[in-house]
């Protein structure tokens, strides 16, 4: 029998939890036989969403929650003149919308930078989950911890850092995250969609701010986009400039 492909490979879903190529890495927690069955059971099906697309509309009603399979989206919110905040990039393996289940609509949009795919589950299937799996649940509980973690982050670098060290702090997470997923090339370089539109609205800056902070970064030659590519040149003088020292990563849950 073939081994599942990763989702770098073949990003279209698996039709069975125990094809998913997410699973292969080391970046997720290992699950029994009967837990996965149980995700399986719990799954509705899948979704495709092509760059540029919503997957979930800001202020209405939506009661799913999705595991991003493969690709890059964002989450958002938006001012009444359109003025937007992305609250953070979302790569494979990350659960989307459970905020939403605590409200009747949804207080952010999720769109697609690339082309995505997702497992799709019923938003009321968390109580069957919190009751037949309380492992399971302890899961999700943890995944929602870490996201609060993570807005705390934001909230330090858009609050108190500077702009070389916001835009610092974005390369480094990003690379550091992708290359957990396994999602490096040979050279080291990982995909990098985000424009400096996308930059800007994540960090709090002003475009202009951002294109001259990004160019200052470049001349030093801590790191490259080329091609649609990110490419950390010096990620000891990058991670000095953003402060950020990440302790060695633990397994992450994945429903």
């Amino acid at each position: 029998m073939n081994a599942p492909a990763t989702p770098a490979a073949s990003p279209v879903c698996p039709r069975q939890c125990e094809a998913c190529g997410l699973r292969r890495t080391s970046a997720f927690t290992k699950v029994g036989a009967e837990e996965l069955a149980f995700i399986d059971g719990l799954r509705s099906g899948t979704h495709s969403v092509p760059a540029g697309g919503t997957l979930i509309a800001e202020h209405r009603p939506n009661g799913k929650l999705y595991t991003l399979y493969a690709g890059w989206a964002f989450r958002y919110k938006t001012l009444s003149d359109g003025r937007r905040q992305i609250l953070n990039f979302l790569l494979p393996g990350d659960l989307i919308g459970l905020q939403q289940e605590f409200g009747d609509t949804a207080m952010h949009g999720v769109d697609a930078l690339t082309d995505c795919n997702f497992c799709v589950f019923p938003a009321d299937g968390l109580w069957t989950l919190f009751h037949a799996r309380p492992r399971l649940g302890y899961d999700v509980t943890w995944l929602a911890a870490r996201e609060e973690g993570m807005v705390d982050d934001n909230l330090l670098t858009t609050g108190r850092r500077n702009a070389t060290e916001r835009v610092a702090m974005l390369l480094m997470h990003l690379h550091r995250r992708l290359a957990r997923l396994g999602l490096t090339e040979p050279d080291g370089s990982v995909l990098f969609p985000i424009n400096q539109q996308h930059i800007a609205d994540a960090l709090g800056l002003s475009l202009v701010h951002t294109n001259k902070t990004m160019r200052r970064l470049l001349q030093l030659g801590l790191h490259e986009i080329s091609g649609g590519r990110l490419k950390i040149l010096n990620p000891r003088a990058l991670g000095r400039i953003a402060e950020y020292y990440e302790t060695l990563p633990r397994p992450v849950p994945l429903l």
